[in-house]
């Protein structure tokens, strides 16, 4: 005890201690100071790995999006192959239609031409035509008075031509022929009664002369030659003029 009591050991005692505690005081801190390390290595690695785990999955995104991609690129690539094969083609049937497109559009303005030409010729071939018949039925005065034929009109721009007092045993008996004329401006015969053998030879001097007055004399002179040689009266000249 008297030791202890003893100053310098009391000093010696505390300065001991005060030592103990700074070595614990330090060893504590660098315990802290350690754990405080290890926690911030363990957030890095953590984070480290995170960060990776992450970088993988978003590559792995990647690389599914890049490989839908390409699929997708690789069938685009092969129709439009396919569709190059098939352009020169497609071109070549293009530039046909257009070729027989225009050459239709050609046929049909030169129709519409030739239609538009036709039309007007109908158009003044049947008023020359009209105008023909027009002048015949006028004239028919001279005829019934030189040739003693009566001229009728009939429906369908026709004229119809009757003889009459050729068979003086029968003054009323008609010898008849139905003339117009047609598209191409030329006389035509539609029938005939009683029928001449010699009517087309006639028809045709007519459309070669134009001489209708003749034309009317020949087919008198003809329709008189049917008749029994014994009936016929003979008509005195100045009946035809």
């Amino acid at each position: 005890m008297a030791s202890i009591n003893d100053a310098d050991a009391v000093e010696c005692f505390t300065n001991m201690l005060e030592e103990i505690r700074t070595k614990l005081i330090s060893q504590v801190v660098g315990m802290v100071d350690t754990e405080t390390d290890l926690h911030y290595s363990h957030r890095q690695s953590v984070k480290a790995g995170f960060e990776s785990c992450l970088k993988k999955c978003k590559d792995e995104t990647l690389f599914e999006t890049i490989e839908v991609y390409e699929k997708n690129l690789a069938q685009r690539s092969a129709i439009l192959k396919e569709k190059s094969r098939e352009l020169p083609e497609v071109i070549s049937e293009t530039e046909e239609k257009i070729l027989i497109k225009e050459s239709l559009l050609q046929k049909i303005d030169r129709l519409k031409k030739e239609q538009s030409k036709h039309k007007d010729l109908i158009v003044a071939q049947n008023k020359a035509n009209k105008d023909r018949l027009k002048n015949l039925h006028k004239m028919k005065q001279v005829f019934q008075d030189c040739l003693k034929v009566e001229i009728r009109k009939i429906q369908g721009e026709k004229l119809q031509f009757v003889f009459r007092n050729l068979d003086h045993s029968d003054p009323e008996s008609a010898y008849t022929f139905m003339l117009q004329i047609n598209e191409e401006g030329a006389y035509q015969i539609e029938s005939c009664s009683p029928p001449l053998e010699c009517m087309p030879q006639l028809e045709q001097r007519l459309k070669e002369t134009n001489n209708f007055s003749a034309f009317l004399a020949n087919v008198r002179k003809e329709f008189k030659a049917l008749i029994p040689e014994k009936l016929i009266t003979e008509v005195p000249s100045s009946e035809v003029c």
